[in-house]
């Protein structure tokens, strides 16, 4: 994402962003540390979303938020909501005062490692633990942000300000100094001065001028006798390509080498993706890696949810007892979810009545001046009226699973989330459209 210089006399103060696409069928909202901590700071401690914050994350996620300025202690888009025309959104956040900059920029220069990361260009994520201990809080809180709309809602804040704010989240994933801007310092003026502060302590720290020793016998006398360096890890984005199992006798009675070339294409898969989480410094995978325990009936399913070829999955369909079609509707559950994505599939429970009137409630007012859809509620299974949809209930009484009736039969249609007026506006989107 390249944002447009800003101008004017407050030069790198005020930045553009183009239009952001449709986030649709992404399980998390943010993708970086930043992002999601700027979702988390958002709604709160409870982890929990109102009706107009859950339907302003749809209409994010939709892509109905149009190009964001953003500016020393504001943001502003138009954003399209249920009527023709836009309405025009913004949200202000704190500056921080001269006191509490001159606070923020002497703890970076006082340490190496965030000084040297901004330098780079680089937003450790470090620093908002550190900003904290000093008293300075970079993530707002959500009363600190104060939302205005052209709408006729009196929300506070609208859906429409609501999906400003998400849209936020997906700008500090890209350029996490964003949230710098709006606390009041543009890039330019900020790096600026961490160049001087940074001379300032080096020359405050420097010990008495002694004769020096050309650095490059320094590194010389380092060097000596050591091995070189080794080469960096491979990109691990995608597994590499598994050697054809060919031969030019028979294989031995029992062998399938076409079995045992997916099953190595599998494992391929699984190793890449460990290795890229160890990398990924504790980040989320979308996909994670299955456990390394399974049923043999859940590892049949994780199998076919990989893509075999036709001949291997008529052999998993006989194996795990249950028809193609079967098969492939626990296949689609599998990679929504793993094992537990599976077991909503497969069966139903009765969750407390008063959290299910709550979820009942939170739809209402996430439809707040429009019809909202009708729900039938039977145990876990929340079925929407009207439309071909479901939402069920995981186990853990925590996550909504979506499903779309195809053919007469319920088939899982996207990934769970927390919130059920998220995962029913996604839902019934398309229809809507």
């Amino acid at each position: 994402m390249t944002p447009a210089p800003g101008a004017g006399r407050h030069g790198d103060r005020q930045r553009t962003f183009p239009p952001l696409p449709s986030a649709r069928g992404r399980r998390l909202f943010a993708e970086s540390w930043w992002g999601n901590a700027w979702v988390e700071a958002l709604e709160g401690p409870k982890r929990s979303t109102t009706g107009r914050l859950a339907r302003g994350r749809t209409y994010a996620r939709w892509g109905n938020v149009g190009e964001i300025k953003v500016t020393a202690g504001r943001a502003t888009a138009r954003v399209q909501g249920s009527q023709p025309s836009p309405y025009r959104a913004s949200m202000d956040i704190p500056e921080f005062t001269a006191a509490q900059w001159d606070v923020l920029l002497d703890l970076i220069a006082a340490k190496a490692g965030h000084i040297a990361a901004l330098l780079d260009r680089d937003m450790p994520t470090a620093l908002a633990d550190d900003a904290a201990q000093a008293g300075i809080r970079l993530l707002p809180r959500p009363r600190d942000l104060t939302p205005r709309c052209s709408c006729p809602d009196w929300g506070d804040p609208c859906k429409h300000a609501a999906a400003l704010y998400y849209q936020v989240a997906r700008i500090l994933d890209h350029d996490p100094f964003v949230l710098l801007l709006l606390r009041g310092r543009g890039e330019s003026e900020l790096m600026a001065e961490l160049h001087r502060r940074n001379a300032a302590h080096a020359a405050a720290a420097a010990p008495p001028a002694r004769p020096g020793v050309p650095a490059r016998d320094v590194f010389a006398a380092a060097r000596a006798g050591l091995p070189p360096l080794p080469a960096p890890p491979p990109d691990v984005e995608h597994p590499g390509p598994v050697a054809p199992l060919t031969a030019d006798v028979d294989p031995a009675p029992g062998l399938d080498p076409a079995a045992l070339e997916f099953l190595a294409a599998d494992t391929a898969r699984r190793a890449a993706r460990l290795l890229r989480q160890a990398l990924q410094d504790g980040t989320i995978d979308p996909q994670p890696v299955a456990p390394l325990t399974l049923s043999v009936d859940d590892d049949l399913v994780r199998l076919a949810a990989a893509g075999p070829p036709t001949a291997i999955f008529q052999r998993l369909s006989w194996n795990s007892h249950r028809t193609p079609a079967a098969l492939a509707r626990s296949a689609r559950a599998w990679q929504y979810g793993g094992a537990a994505a599976l077991k909503v599939m497969d069966q139903q429970w009765d969750p407390d009545p008063n959290y299910l009137s709550a979820a009942r409630e939170d739809i209402k007012q996430a439809w707040d001046g429009e019809r909202a859809p009708g729900v039938r509620i039977a145990r876990n299974w929340l079925t929407v009226l009207g439309h071909d949809a479901q939402l069920r209930l995981g186990a853990d009484g925590y996550l909504w699973y979506p499903y779309r009736k195809k053919h007469g039969t319920w088939w899982p249609d996207g990934f769970p989330h927390r919130d059920v007026t998220a995962v029913l506006s996604d839902l019934i989107a398309p229809e809507a459209e």
